[in-house]
């Protein structure tokens, strides 16, 4: 599998569809309340405060790495399931994916999911400019992903799981366990103190 990104020439379809996708991806997450940057007027290339009202306000936070690994996810089942698709449309896709996500996970259910089930009490959401940091984070994961390779980005995936458990207690797949199965002791021990 060649790791070159191909665009043909003269198409601009992948950019439009691309810029289209943060597009409708913004407008649908103003439209349920999210605010374009942190309220408190700052904006942020990174905030590292994991228990703090800054996270997930600003362009970067700790969280990013969780949409790195849904990238990689993403190029794992895209590539398998749609492996002659070009690669400009495996990773439009991807972004399609990601930015669903960001629309879903911003869903009033959800935020009220993760105050109540996960260590996230004081979640508010993520502002748009956060959600289009994570998309970003999400192509980072699929490239990588892709010039990687299946085993090594599963290396990588496995490190980078391991990393974020020992650093903010969080996972991507603690934060699927917890919103789908919560347990009690992982929720106490993921508590800031």
């Amino acid at each position: 599998m060649s790791a070159k990104f191909t665009f043909k020439k003269g198409s601009l379809w992948p950019l439009l569809a691309i810029v289209g996708l943060f597009g409708v991806t913004a407008f649908l997450l103003r439209t349920e309340g999210r605010l374009w940057i942190c309220s408190c007027g700052k904006l942020l290339l990174w905030s590292g405060k994991v228990c703090s009202s800054d996270n997930s306000q600003h362009f970067f936070d700790p969280y990013s790495f969780t949409h790195v690994l849904h990238g990689v996810v993403f190029f794992w089942l895209i590539a398998w399931l749609l492996p002659r698709w070009k690669s400009s449309r495996q990773l439009t896709l991807a972004i399609a994916g990601e930015a669903l996500w960001e629309v879903f996970e911003n869903t009033n259910f959800i935020i009220a999911r993760y105050r109540t089930e996960t260590a996230a009490l004081g979640y508010q959401g993520d502002s748009v400019v956060n959600s289009f940091g994570d998309i970003i984070c999400c192509v980072g994961g699929f490239m990588l992903a892709r010039q990687l390779g299946w085993r090594r980005s599963l290396a990588v995936f496995a490190v980078l799981e391991l990393v974020l458990i020992l650093w903010i207690r969080d996972s991507l797949l603690l934060e699927i366990l917890m919103l789908l199965f919560p347990i009690h002791a992982i929720r106490a021990w993921q508590m800031c103190m």
